[in-house]
């Protein structure tokens, strides 16, 4: 369950950045382009992407010391 929020997240942040960064006027379905304001679309996209590659490699980290147990 954490493995796939984590990649929601990393699709969300690193789309969200992209689209900022592309200056592009559509918002598409990037959802923190939705609900923060301008400011906070960079911040946030980055943040949503690092927790997203923590839960992923959180979740990994879990899976291979139950293998190895």
């Amino acid at each position: 369950m954490l493995e796939t929020i984590g990649i929601i997240l990393i699709v969300q942040g690193v789309g969200g950045v992209i689209n900022r960064l592309a200056e592009s006027e559509s918002k598409g379905w990037w959802l923190q382009l939705h609900l923060l304001p301008d400011a906070l679309h960079l911040p946030v996209s980055v943040a949503m992407g690092v927790v997203g590659a923590l839960l992923v490699l959180r979740s990994t980290a879990g899976k291979r010391r139950r293998k190895s147990a």
